[in-house]
């Protein structure tokens, strides 16, 4: 028997429709042989993909026991029970036709408790406690390596974006975004890979992300203009990724609906990045990166000290970047009838720890 949580935001997604028709988020027809995927549109995710090393969080509040009043959270062993596998009908599903593995999320909805963004996203679990240094991963020069669940590792995913938010403010970069992988350090960020399409083009760019990574003491600080010395370093590798309302379509992009693939593999302390355009097809592009995580000083920025002696983990999903705050990307949320929300398709999602 299938396992399924009811959804509390179904009331607020017909309470926060507008009567306002929302600008179009322009969409291509693909035909596309999703049987190459072996994907059962039958089963469960977990029953589809090896989920037993991820835990996932949901945009949706949890209303008993040690978690309540927190973004629901489903525990490794729940979310890969193969006997009663976990999906939730709006937020984490498979695909009837396709047999894909579905993440969705809005604009606005219970998130997690340091972040303004609301998401459906797994967490890598390589240990059972949180808080076991088992549970993360370091690089090869990391001083107590052998203490952590993995030295590197690789995660691997092949997917395509179908929706990105239709409202935003189109001079912020993270309006009409979403991110749908990620190395997370202990406060920062090595990698946030991002797709975003603005309303209207036909194409989205996609991006990388390195967050520079200082001492504790520097972290809020700023320089003599204000701006924090913590920023994100950006690295178009489709499109490109900070586009305006008055800006050409990004030919060289992506499509919603297209699919498309990522490999991570940090290997002793290099992180190597390949992003593939029409993977396994014979018009297919790939483009590859490589970061030394350990050396710090990433262009030239002397605050960045590396991630050589930090703890590290994977997350992949959709990790929506349009949130309702004026501050950030101000996006609104009229209901996921007025296009408001995150969704992304993943054919192949594979960890490797």
């Amino acid at each position: 028997m299938k396992k399924i949580y009811l959804s509390l935001l179904a009331a607020s997604v017909i309470a926060g429709c507008s009567s306002t028709a929302p600008a179009p988020q322009v969409k291509h027809e693909f035909n596309y042989d999703y049987s190459k995927y072996n994907l059962d549109p039958t089963k469960a995710p977990a029953q589809n993909f090896d989920l037993s090393n991820w835990k996932i969080t949901l945009p949706e509040m949890t209303t008993e026991g040690s978690r309540k009043g927190k973004a629901l959270e489903i525990n490794k062993h729940e979310l890969s029970n193969q006997q009663t596998p976990y999906i939730h009908p709006e937020w984490f599903y498979t695909d009837s036709k396709t047999g894909a593995l579905v993440f969705v999320s809005p604009n606005q909805a219970p998130t997690t408790k340091n972040s303004k963004n609301t998401r459906s996203e797994l967490r890598a679990m390589l240990a059972e406690q949180y808080n076991d240094p088992k549970n993360n991963f370091v690089i090869k020069s990391h001083p107590q390596a052998n203490s952590y669940g993995a030295i590197g590792g690789q995660l691997k995913a092949t997917l395509s974006v179908d929706q990105v938010s239709t409202s935003g403010e189109y001079r912020k970069n993270n309006a009409f975004a979403v991110v749908i992988g990620q190395i997370h350090g202990s406060d920062n960020e090595p990698l946030k890979i991002s797709y975003r399409k603005l309303p209207g083009h036909e194409f989205g760019s996609l991006s990388w992300n390195y967050e520079l990574n200082p001492v504790p003491d520097l972290q809020d600080a700023r320089d003599s203009n204000g701006k924090k010395l913590r920023k994100d370093i950006r690295h178009n590798v489709f499109g490109k990724y900070n586009l305006r309302e008055h800006h050409d379509d990004p030919k060289d992009g992506i499509r919603l609906g297209e699919i498309f693939s990522y490999e991570v593999n940090v290997k002793d302390n290099i992180m190597h990045l390949t992003f593939t355009k029409n993977p396994g097809e014979k018009n297919e592009i790939v483009k590859t990166f490589e970061v030394d995580l350990a050396e710090g000083n990433y262009k030239g920025h002397e605050v960045d000290q590396g991630y050589g002696d930090d703890w590290m983990y994977y997350k992949a999903g959709v990790y929506n970047q349009c949130n309702t705050k004026a501050s950030s990307s101000n996006c609104e949320w009229r209901g996921m009838e007025a296009g408001d929300y995150a969704k992304a398709s993943f054919y192949e999602l594979e960890l490797n720890q």
